[in-house]
């Protein structure tokens, strides 16, 4: 397997927090990048939103990683279910830029409860959400398809949500540490 290098160690600086507040919620992070990658803390609060975020800022141009099969995430997350999500531009008349909150391909992953772990997402596991809604395709039936060589934003998000819309069986109010020391494309 090869990888290519996305981001990492010092290379998260202009990754952000992104956090339930914008839709009312309560819930607080804020980042820090060092030379071993970016270190996320926060608090979480369930009620009136629930998920708490980092992203990347948009990449202009777009990422190209059509020879590339996913994404390579190392991650220390202390034992909470995360999601992956990738914005991309769309191919669809841009369509899907304007629907309200926007639309990512997202996958959930577990972390070990101790150290690093390394989580491989073959970008064919990627499934179109809106909101932590999943959607099957856009109005007048129009397909939808990821394209991985027009990747605008990168985010780990912990939310109560998972993938199928329904509760995330992981997830856990309160303090969160988050680190990511790397993301690779891989082959």
């Amino acid at each position: 397997m090869h990888s290519l290098a996305v981001v990492e160690g010092a290379g998260f600086t202009g990754w952000h927090a992104l956090n339930d507040t914008i839709m009312g919620g309560r819930s607080s992070g804020a980042c820090q990048v060092d030379r071993q990658g970016l270190c996320f803390d926060g608090q979480l609060v369930e009620e009136g939103g629930g998920f708490i975020s980092v992203r990347s800022p948009l990449f202009s141009p777009p990422l190209d990683l059509s020879a590339n099969t996913g994404l390579e995430l190392a991650v220390v997350g202390a034992g909470r279910r995360f999601k992956l999500a990738v914005a991309c531009a769309d191919g669809v008349a841009g369509l899907t830029e304007l629907i309200p909150g926007g639309l990512r391909w997202v996958h959930e992953f577990a972390t070990e409860k101790e150290g690093l772990t390394l989580v491989q997402i073959p970008f064919a596991q990627l499934s179109p959400s809106v909101r932590a809604k999943p959607i099957q395709g856009l109005p007048l039936g129009l397909p939808l398809h990821f394209d991985a060589s027009r990747i605008t934003r990168l985010q780990v998000l912990h939310s109560k949500f998972g993938d199928d819309g329904g509760l995330n069986p992981g997830f856990r109010p309160g303090s969160l540490h988050l680190e990511l020391h790397a993301i690779h494309a891989i082959t």
